[in-house]
């Protein structure tokens, strides 16, 4: 028997970080994190934020450790009402905001939502621009959306192409009611999801009415980049030895 080999995917440093953490990964070629955690292999890789990126990176992890599972690590941007901030999703459907196609994610985050407690199924949008009209949002909503992100639909698509089991895990980090994420702050960011220091700089100086908001905004992107963390280490622990 040998362990099931999981591979990770998170867009960001920052969501990679806490996963590392957590697991007790160390850094390995390439760029990539790897360890052992509850008999399962773990091998975790950044790619970077958008579809595109997404998709390149799965495929670079496909190609390089043909994984038994992958999983989509991170947080999300919630749109559902009465939503909390790092409550993990129980996603039970992604949809490509580009092409309308429909994924449905495997177990493993299912074990994870079970390790934390029963929450609803939701649908997760995936696109590479940042929505922030409220008609918009209003339709997403109408069709069960609860949450938005840039990279599960694209990992999700390379990943049934190579026919590999998927799964995501993510938490919400920001909610569109409380109005605080923008495409100002959105801006804030590199493309690899790092922080601009310069750009931050400009903003504050331009908006230091914005500063309680941004302040709130990291606190609640830390809470959420760990309780998906923590969930996926649930889950991990709920998976069975792979026949060799």
């Amino acid at each position: 028997m040998r362990g099931v080999r999981v591979g990770v995917v998170a867009a960001m440093p920052s969501e990679l970080r806490p996963v590392a953490k957590r697991l007790g990964l160390r850094s390995g070629p390439d760029r990539r994190m790897v360890g052992r955690y509850e008999g399962v292999d773990v091998v975790a890789v950044r790619t970077g934020m958008g579809t595109a990126a997404a998709g390149d990176g799965t495929r670079r992890l496909l190609d390089a450790v043909a994984p038994d599972h992958v999983v989509v690590v991170g947080v999300a941007g919630g749109i559902a009402p009465g939503q909390r901030i790092a409550d993990v999703l129980a996603i039970d459907v992604v949809i490509d905001g580009h092409t309308g196609a429909e994924y449905r994610p495997h177990l493993l985050a299912a074990a994870a939502i079970a390790a934390e407690g029963e929450r609803a199924p939701a649908a997760l949008h995936t696109a590479d621009e940042l929505i922030a009209d409220p008609d918009r949002i209003a339709a997403l909503r109408s069709t069960g959306v609860v949450a938005l992100d840039m990279e599960t639909a694209a990992v999700a698509a390379v990943c049934e192409e190579r026919g590999c089991p998927w799964s995501v895990v993510r938490a919400v980090s920001d909610r569109f009611d409380d109005r605080l994420a923008d495409r100002a702050v959105f801006d804030l960011a590199r493309s690899d999801g790092s922080p601009d220091p310069a750009a931050v700089a400009r903003f504050l100086l331009r908006h230091p009415g914005r500063i309680p908001g941004l302040v709130r905004l990291g606190r609640d992107f830390g809470a959420a980049r760990q309780a998906a963390a923590d969930a996926l280490a649930a889950a991990l622990g709920t998976l069975p030895a792979h026949p060799s």
